[in-house]
């Protein structure tokens, strides 16, 4: 024991000298830790219960991993003789924090092993096997409470194991802890046009204020137009379309019909033109309906359908004026969005057999899904949904 209380002091004393060297690292702390406890002695000891105290000097130097150097003392009532027992321990733990320096919980495991001097105030023979020194080994664990950035408290609990002698003792403890030094915290990074995007991850510098941006610090494009939807005057423009620079598709030819839904290009200035960009009126002289059935959620024909398409291949090739719509519907079991996609793959499907196998020119035909916007009987029924899955030929001339 003589030489563990002078090891002790220089322990606390170099903990009190410390702070101008634990101020010099910003990702690492240390503390002082002093401490109350409670210790429950092994029965074979022949010690009461008894109050501890001590001191720990705990470096942690990283967010979860720490070590502590631990002095602690007590003076126990002998159970069945006169006298006292003075106990002495120094030790080593290990802990694990669970969370970082900055978080107010932390709570954590121990794990460690140090060196016991229990020794008797009262000569006796009868007591002289409580005098001994010998190895403990101990685990446990506890919390610590951030009070503030140097300030906390801190709760322990550990079951220690005397190996010289096979005994258990278990002590619970209190205490509070001065830091030394602080936490990693980085600064926030730069966000020079504050929309959330630090600079070194932002692409697009510069952005207005206000305006809502994606991961890369871009404004959003929700049309995918290339063009920023705080600039955007024509939103939801279709897939590809082409646009100036407000967003608004292109119109080449000035005759009302954008682009993408312009059937006759380059039409001359000035001249009227229906909804689709050409001359003159289109009209419908006469609708087909063709029996062709697909597959359950299948466009696939094949050539199966061919000569029922081919009536109205007789009908344009009578007719070289004419052109023809091939319209799909659809009844309204699913998704409209997808009874939408699927009638449009179907009109195709017939489109293509007119063209590639009946040799109509494609510029006569063309495939529109209606999905399952116009109905021609009730969906409330069996019947009347299967009048509804129809393709249609629309023969048309323009007027």
């Amino acid at each position: 024991m003589s030489i563990m209380r002078p090891l002790a002091v220089a322990t606390l004393s170099a903990a009190i000298a410390s702070p101008a060297l634990a101020q010099e690292s910003t990702d690492q702390k240390l503390y002082l830790n002093p401490f109350v406890a409670y210790q429950l002695f092994d029965h074979k000891r022949e010690l009461s219960e008894t109050g501890t105290f001590g001191g720990g000097l705990e470096y942690r130097f990283q967010p979860n991993w720490a070590a502590e150097l631990v002095y602690s003392r007590a003076d126990a009532d002998r159970k069945n003789n006169p006298g006292s027992s003075d106990f002495d321990e120094i030790r080593l733990d290990g802990l694990y924090y669970f969370g970082d320096f900055n978080e107010a919980w932390n709570p954590y495991l121990a794990a460690g092993a140090g060196h016991a001097d229990f020794g008797g105030s009262i000569p006796d023979p009868q007591t002289s096997g409580t005098d001994h020194d010998e190895t403990r080994v101990n685990v446990g664990g506890g919390v610590r409470y951030n009070v503030s950035d140097n300030i906390s408290l801190r709760a322990d609990i550990r079951e220690f194991h005397g190996i010289d002698e096979s005994t258990f003792d278990t002590v619970a403890s209190l205490g509070f802890s001065i830091g030394f030094g602080h936490s990693t915290t980085p600064p926030a990074p730069e966000d020079s046009d504050d929309d959330g995007v630090p600079d070194n991850r932002d692409q697009c510098p510069g952005t207005a204020a206000g305006v809502s941006v994606d991961s890369n610090g871009c404004e959003l494009d929700g049309d995918n137009d290339g063009v920023a939807d705080s600039r955007d005057q024509c939103p939801d423009t279709p897939a590809g379309a082409e646009v100036n620079s407000r967003g608004c598709e292109l119109d080449s030819d000035k005759d009302g019909v954008v682009n993408s839904k312009d059937r006759c290009p380059n039409t001359a200035a000035g001249v009227e033109v229906d909804d689709e960009g050409c001359e003159g009126i289109e009209e419908t002289v006469e609708t087909i309906e063709l029996s062709v059935k697909f597959p359950l959620e299948s466009a696939v024909i094949g050539n199966t359908y061919d000569e029922e398409i081919r009536q109205v291949a007789d009908f344009m090739n009578e007719y070289p004026e004419t052109s023809v719509e091939i319209a799909g519907h659809s009844d309204s079991t699913g998704k409209a969005e997808y009874n939408q996609k699927l009638s449009q793959e179907r009109a195709r499907a017939v489109a293509d057999r007119l063209v590639d196998a009946l040799g109509i020119d494609s510029d006569r035909v063309r495939a529109v899904g209606y999905g399952e916007s116009e109905p021609m009987a009730s969906n409330e029924t069996d019947a009347g949904r299967a009048q509804n899955r129809r393709v249609e030929a629309r023969i048309q001339v323009r007027r």
